[in-house]
């Protein structure tokens, strides 16, 4: 029994433990919601979750230590570590004796039933971790070869997101987001019949590419209504140097140099993708409802990560820019305050600790991250992170503390900083300019202590010897 949560900063009487809902997306900026500000993207399922819970509208990815930064954000939310501890943690999985008990075991000592469909792409046996294992799907959908470097001009139509004979999501004959839906409808169906409280895992490839959804959902969209990101470019000048150049996968997808013809499909495609995945969170979200356990569960909705889709002249997710490292972050249920929205800054793998908490569990000592729980509440009005960190291999480091952002390019010895209340889109690099020449300094030291917090050995000094 844990003291359950009925109003903001208030603990109830005792009842049952609650249910817990993980929906997690795949490549989703937190710029892909309508409710979030995107007028473009038509999501009323999701925008109907956020109506009615508390919205974390600065939540953030750490990065990679490879192209694949899903496999980084993963390995953190299922071990609770940050960054390059998961890192070590990602090699010791497979090994023999691996037993740390990951988030889904944390959750069955907890008393809970737990469930896992779709993507996993972390190297622990993922039946070792959960009760229920449906469909586990790799880290994307294959990508054929016509899907990349393109479109060159309106007349290359080749590829076309409904065409069921290029596989991918249509591999298996059903989009994969569709059979994801009924999964998770068939459990819940199950679990409605049962007393013992359950946690889901609910992992949508959508909407990394290919970019595949049925044709209606495509032509809910018009190449004339979507629109060039202001921050857009041809080309990203460091692109080579920051380990974002032309052979990396992410960043093949469409036609170097960027053209906005080009980046207006993507999107469309983008958009395109995640109303259909709204469209399967609708029907999970209806029939929650429909088990009778709503009054009793908590719904949390996040990404694994963003992307860039034309922003900075960038396709993919390996860098440290807003549209890459920022998600989505809701959460719904019992006592949490609806239609809010809370500025402070979080991981988003803080989701771990915060449903330990929910089930009444101890958060063990190796899980790095903190509940969120007191902040939706309102108990607490400060980021438990004195600032945000992100990294990616030994390409780019960043920090993000009291509204501005320090990048940093140690193998282009180039550093940028934004003033992000003020440029929201990143476009203005300050870096150079006189009157910022203190804050610069000040965030390069704040990074190169937090690095030693974060167990980061590269040594950003010897890049930058002004700053030792």
């Amino acid at each position: 029994m844990i003291s359950a949560i009925t109003g903001c900063g208030q603990v109830g009487k005792k009842t049952e433990k609650p249910n817990i809902v993980f929906i997690f997306a795949d490549d989703m900026t937190f710029r892909g919601v309508h409710a979030l500000g995107n007028d473009e993207v038509q999501t009323p399922n999701l925008d109907r979750l956020i109506n009615n819970g508390t919205v974390f509208t600065h939540a953030y990815n750490m990065g990679g230590w490879n192209g694949a930064v899903c496999v980084a954000s993963r390995t953190q939310l299922i071990t609770g570590s940050y960054l390059w501890r998961a890192m070590v943690q990602d090699s010791l999985m497979r090994k023999p004796g691996y037993d740390r008990p990951s988030w889904g075991n944390l959750m069955k000592e907890a008393g809970y039933e737990t469930y896992f469909t779709g993507k996993w792409h972390v190297k622990r046996d993922v039946e070792e971790v959960f009760d229920h294992v449906v469909h586990e799907r790799p880290g994307m959908p294959k990508q054929t070869d016509i899907g990349y470097n393109r479109p060159l001009s309106p007349t290359d139509t080749i590829w076309q997101p409904w065409d069921k004979s290029n596989g991918g999501y249509w591999k298996g004959g059903k989009h994969w987001s569709e059979v994801l839906g009924d999964d998770a409808l068939a459990y819940l169906d199950s679990a409605s019949q049962k007393n013992k409280p359950f946690f889901m895992y609910l992992a949508f490839n959508a909407p990394h590419d290919p970019r595949q959804s049925p044709r209606s959902f495509v032509e809910k969209y018009s190449l004339d209504d979507i629109s060039v990101p202001p921050n857009f470019q041809p080309l990203y000048p460091d692109k080579e140097l920051i380990g974002c150049g032309e052979d990396l996968r992410d960043e093949k997808l469409a036609p170097f140099p960027r053209t906005e013809y080009a980046v207006k499909v993507h999107r469309r495609e983008y958009y395109a993708l995640i109303t259909h995945l709204d469209q399967q969170i609708g029907r999970i979200l209806d029939a929650i409802k429909a088990s009778g356990k709503a009054d009793n569960t908590y719904i949390f909705f996040t990404a694994d990560q963003g992307i860039a889709i034309g922003e900075k002249g960038l396709m993919g997710k390996q860098n440290m820019y807003d549209c890459s490292m920022r998600v989505p972050f809701v959460v719904v249920g019992p006592g949490i305050p609806k239609d809010k929205k809370v500025d402070a800054d979080i991981y988003l793998q803080d989701v771990v600790p915060s449903t330990l908490s929910l089930a009444g569990a101890e958060k063990p000592d190796y899980i790095d991250f903190h509940s969120m729980l007191k902040l939706a509440e309102g108990e607490e009005t400060q980021s438990h992170y004195p600032a945000i960190y992100g990294g990616y291999i030994d390409y780019q480091r960043m920090i993000r503390k009291d509204g501005y952002k320090l990048i940093v390019y140690p193998k282009a010895k180039k550093m940028l900083l934004y003033d992000e209340e003020n440029d929201p889109w990143e476009i203005n690099d300050l870096a150079e300019k006189s009157e910022f020449q203190d804050k610069r300094m000040e965030l390069f030291d704040d990074l190169v202590a937090l690095q030693k917090k974060m167990d980061d050995r590269l040594d950003l000094t010897k890049y930058f010897q002004e700053s030792n």
